[in-house]
């Protein structure tokens, strides 16, 4: 790690192509969920949708810590960047007279390659912030909770901005400016990206992203059963549920209903990032060990636990759904997001904590792998539970994976180091 300028350069530079890959990334969704809604998909086409997406994304992050350690971490950032643009491109083309099976199909394919220039260009940005923050005190956690933290408050700006984009130009000419203004960024970040980051070494095996250190697995178990408790009810649940809710079925009431569900996903996501920015703070980092810090990830993750069991018990009361319900969910699911991204951001600096430099990009893989691992199951779990049971069932299953991430975080060992593997 380095206090040198040209540290600060490259840390803002690839923070800057992290953003601009996180606002389409977001906004993407929100336009597929919406559109595909509204031409009829139930709750588990919709989730089928996001499939392949999380999919590509663990087989990406196993393989793409070998890629960079190969090839360099510029280069897997340049990748996703221009992965996304392809995909873009290639969602433009979509004819809305094809059938379903068809749509679901070609949609997945072009999804599932968006997950792969998701998680190149998250495993880039992550992995380089390991090697460019600051050694003394508290730097690591500091500019990677900024990194992250940023990241989904412009993410959750892509929500609201997918739900405008939709509510006005419509699906296909929305994708197309994304890509147009996507290409034109990637572009820039090539032609000025400074010095900085690591070009890679031609002896790197692929057998090294299976760490032997574990705290890194014990770390990677909980990843999946904290973003699948997450994603269980963030990708279809709610934002079906507040549709159903919102919308009166006219084309006036299914726009209006647009913006409010995209205002509520972009407000999460937005206070997420800001909680997790503001997470070394929160934690005290700065006059704590590791040590103190290992341990705190059970405690974070059990708090996290009592919000969906609370709000099963909200939803699942008899007479159906009360007046006060909606602000109820509202209220609860912000105040999941705030303890959520502790535990997040917690995770994002542990990861990096336990690696060491000459593997951090194997370590960051097989890390995000686990998380898309969990986003995997999340989605599925997603569509599924809420056709089978409902939002009571969704929130319910919430409940129990984050309990489960609690037992996983509880196997870390704040004795242990990190080991190469």
């Amino acid at each position: 790690m380095t206090d040198r300028p040209e540290g600060l350069s490259a840390y803002i530079a690839v923070t800057a192509a992290y953003w601009a890959f996180m606002l389409t990334d977001g906004a993407l969704r929100m336009l597929v969920l919406l559109h595909f809604h509204t031409l009829g998909f139930s709750p588990v086409q919709l989730a089928y949708l996001f499939v392949l997406y999380e999919i590509a994304g663990m087989v990406t992050n196993l393989s793409a810590g070998w890629i960079a350690a190969r090839f360099g971490l510029a280069a897997t950032l340049y990748a996703g960047l221009g992965i996304q643009v392809v995909a873009l491109i290639a969602l433009a083309q979509l004819d809305p007279g094809w059938a379903v099976g068809a749509s679901v199909a070609y949609v997945m394919a072009v999804q599932g390659a968006s997950g792969v220039a998701k998680d190149l260009a998250k495993m880039s940005s992550k992995s380089a912030v390991k090697l460019l923050a600051p050694a003394q005190g508290d730097g690591l956690f500091r500019w990677v909770a900024l990194l992250t933290g940023s990241k989904n408050a412009v993410k959750g700006l892509g929500f609201l901005l997918g739900a405008a984009l939709l509510a006005g130009p419509g699906f296909t000419a929305s994708v197309v400016a994304m890509a147009v203004v996507l290409a034109a960024i990637l572009a820039a970040v090539v032609a000025f990206m400074p010095a900085g980051l690591p070009r890679g070494r031609k002896g790197a095996k692929f057998s090294e992203v299976f760490s032997k250190s574990a705290n890194v697995n014990w770390l990677s178990a909980a990843r999946v059963f904290l973003f699948g408790a997450r994603d269980v009810w963030f990708v279809v649940g709610i934002p079906v549920y507040f549709y159903a809710v919102l919308s009166d079925g006219t084309e006036a009431g299914n726009r209006a209903a647009f913006f409010l569900i995209g205002s509520f996903m972009a407000g999460w996501i937005i206070l997420y990032g800001a909680v997790q920015a503001a997470a070394p703070r929160v934690l005290r980092a700065k006059s704590r060990g590791e040590g103190a810090l290992i341990r705190a990830a059970r405690g974070w993750a059990l708090a996290l636990a009592v919000v969906p069991a609370l709000l099963t018990a909200a939803v699942a009361l008899p007479g159906g759904p009360a007046p006060w319900l909606t602000a109820t969910l509202v209220a609860g699911l912000l105040v999941f997001g705030g303890i959520f991204a502790i535990n997040s951001s917690l995770h994002s600096y542990l990861i990096l904590a336990f690696t060491r430099a000459e593997r951090v990009t194997m370590d960051v893989g097989f890390y995000y792998m686990a998380n898309a691992g969990g986003r995997l199951l999340g989605t599925v779990l997603s569509g599924l539970t809420y056709q089978l049971g409902g939002l009571a069932l969704t929130l319910g299953t919430a409940a129990v994976m984050v309990g489960l991430s609690a037992a996983m975080a509880g196997r870390l060992d704040p004795a242990a180091r990190a080991q190469a593997a």
